[in-house]
């Protein structure tokens, strides 16, 4: 959460900058600016095409805008992963690696146990079987060969 808070504050500064710019367009259009600091400015025409600066400074924050959205929600995307160690399968969580048990535990409050999936059961009992049927094969052969001897 603490990431979410500082991505918005990141949008409500840029959008702020991008407000006061436009303020500023405005006041200087409103209040004759350079007129006012440069009393009879030969360039004064120059300052008229305040409107136009306006439209130029929306198009821009309309721009960097969108961008910052995608590239927000692209981060936001990321984040959602969580890191689980391939060997161990402990998981990352508040820069604290722990077994997946107490994540549980600890991010949930969720009490876990332990069962098992039909597949691993499935693959568990078809080990079991061939491990049951190598033993007596084993066993047979042994007994063979004691009484041939």
């Amino acid at each position: 959460m603490k990431k979410n808070s500082q991505l918005t504050r990141i949008v409500m500064y840029q959008n702020l900058g991008f407000l006061c710019i436009l303020l500023i367009c405005y006041m200087d259009d409103l209040l004759k600016l350079p007129t006012l600091v440069f009393s009879e400015n030969p360039f004064a025409f120059l300052y008229r095409r305040t409107t136009l600066d306006i439209l130029l400074v929306l198009a821009v924050w309309f721009l960097v805008s969108t961008s910052t959205r995608r590239i927000m929600e692209r981060i936001r995307y990321l984040e959602k992963f969580m890191r689980v160690c391939a060997w161990c399968r402990k998981i990352n969580y508040q820069g604290e690696w722990m077994p997946i048990e107490q994540f549980m535990k600890q991010g949930f409050d969720t009490p876990t146990t332990h069962g098992i999936c039909k597949d691993c059961l499935a693959r568990q009992q078809e080990q079991l079987a061939k491990s049951r049927a190598r033993k007596a094969a084993e066993s047979a052969s042994g007994q063979n060969s004691d009484r041939g001897g």
